[in-house]
């Protein structure tokens, strides 16, 4: 299990998105890259930012879609579970469905609030980055477990995941790589 909270840091000048993730000490404790330029998403999940050691992989079922599902890995190829955007309802206010190995919904993960994203994407820029801050709820199995939180921050996305509920390290695995999936997916929205 993860030290709490975790802060997640997005360079925004990057060519493929790279996002590192420190623990609540400050050690890096996750590094995400996503191909760039590809057709389908494809991320993958490393334990270190030399990327010698690979945790997980997520891959879309499709080319870009408002409804895509989003499938998770280890390294070696066992599935996870999926994430899964809700299509049509995601468009003001996001919502994404956590799905485990078996295929059954264990959780969903719900942006709080449109306007304040809109807001967000509206002013943009510098200052959109320092005022505004989308939050999104995740909750597993009815309970909320973990809250995500954008941070002020000029010249990169800056992120505060809170642990609120209890997991185990099973869950915890699915749960980060869908919060994660969410936020490579919602950054570019606000």
């Amino acid at each position: 299990m993860f030290n709490y909270p975790l802060s997640l840091s997005f360079k925004i000048l990057a060519l493929n998105p790279q996002v590192s993730v420190t623990d609540a000490s400050g050690n890096l404790v996750l590094y995400i890259k996503q191909r760039a330029f590809a057709l389908k998403e494809d991320v993958k999940i490393f334990a270190d930012q030399a990327q010698t050691r690979q945790l997980y992989q997520l891959r879309a079922d499709r080319i870009i879609d408002w409804s895509a599902t989003y499938n998770i890995s280890t390294a070696d190829g066992q599935p996870l579970g999926k994430v899964r955007r809700k299509g049509a309802r995601s468009i003001f206010k996001a919502t994404y469905n956590i799905v485990d190995a078996a295929g059954s919904e264990v959780g969903v993960i719900r942006e709080e609030s449109f306007l304040i994203r809109l807001a967000d994407w509206l002013v943009g820029g510098l200052l959109g980055g320092y005022l505004f801050h989308p939050a999104y709820l995740v909750e597993l199995r009815g309970r909320p477990v973990l809250y995500l939180k954008k941070q002020p921050a000029f010249f990169e996305g800056r992120f505060k995941l809170e642990k609120r509920g209890e997991f185990s390290e099973g869950e915890e695995g699915l749960l980060l790589t869908s919060v994660i999936m969410t936020l490579m997916l919602e950054r570019l929205r606000g």
